[in-house]
């Protein structure tokens, strides 16, 4: 299904569960499609209650792309270091209001708000910009955005920045030695092909992922902003993470007030399944801690 955002932007989502439950949005990160958040995992939340929404950001997936606009990566790096200049075609600030919209689309009012990596900065900034639309927030593997903390180690950076490959064999065994570098402990590898083929086959589009990092580069520090969110939140984090590490999930909780850090030892740049029902109850027992509805 698609829902018009904007007169340019249409985003990809699906639903699992009731319309009648509180609502509980799935924010997904960078490059990575709306499918990462596996069935079984949104059935789950389901099962617990919540009516679940997943979907593309713009610039992957089946939502809109903006072809052929391209970013200065070599601004934004020195955006990155210096503060002296925005270089991208939008920021997380955008796509934070792409999924407000969504929401309006659906005609939901607030939701339980969930996301993972750069979806945890989208849900963020969603706190910051919209705090009347969150009942709750969760940040997972996420950061502020201080270019002091949650930077990538080096092997994992320069995944960033990799050629993509020029085919499906090939994409698929990028994904298997990407996702073994970030999340080794948990690396399910016929689970993993099977999800870089699925990918591939739903939408091979790194020209997007592109994009969609340079919007991270070029929208800077969220840390004071965020002193200013009253949107309850819980902070997971795995201790292993060589993407985002730990470091910035203790700026994220250290910077919200009220916030719940919680961490998961061995857990890399992933949702494993073996932690999935933690994560659910961690989740949905945050989301009960409010009494506000849908």
């Amino acid at each position: 299904m698609r829902c018009a955002v904007s007169d340019e932007i249409e985003l990809e989502y699906d639903t699992f569960g009731d319309p009648a439950d509180p609502a509980l949005l799935l924010v997904m990160g960078l490059g990575t499609q709306m499918i990462a958040w596996h069935p079984d995992f949104c059935g789950k939340l389901a099962a617990a209650g919540f009516y679940v929404i997943r979907f593309d950001n713009r610039d992957v997936g089946l939502s809109t792309k903006l072809h052929g606009v391209r970013a200065n990566f070599g601004g934004l790096l020195g955006f990155a270091q210096n503060r002296l200049t925005r270089r991208a075609p939008y920021l997380v600030a955008d796509m934070a209001d792409d999924a407000v919209r969504l929401l309006d689309g659906l005609g939901i009012d607030r939701a339980h708000v969930v996301g993972v990596s750069m979806g945890g900065m989208i849900a963020q900034e969603m706190a910051i910009r919209h705090p009347e639309r969150l009942l709750t927030l969760t940040s997972i593997m996420s950061t502020t955005g201080n270019q002091f903390v949650g930077q990538p180690r080096p092997k994992a950076l320069a995944v960033l920045f990799r050629a993509p490959p020029p085919d499906r064999d090939g994409a698929i065994e990028a994904g298997v030695l990407t996702r073994q570098m970030l999340a080794p402990h948990f690396f399910d590898e016929q689970e993993t092909r099977r999800f870089a083929a699925a990918s591939f086959d739903r939408s091979f589009y790194p020209e997007g992922t592109g994009r969609q990092l340079a919007a991270v580069l070029a929208s800077g520090d969220r840390t004071e902003a965020l002193r200013s969110v009253t949107t309850p939140t819980l902070v997971i984090h795995g201790t292993a993470d060589p993407l985002v590490p730990l470091s910035g999930g203790f700026a994220t909780a250290e910077a919200i007030p009220g916030a719940r850090l919680v961490t998961y030892e061995r857990m890399g740049h992933e949702l494993p399944r073996a932690l999935w029902d933690k994560m659910v109850q961690e989740i949905t027992d945050h989301a009960r801690s409010v009494s506000g509805r849908r």
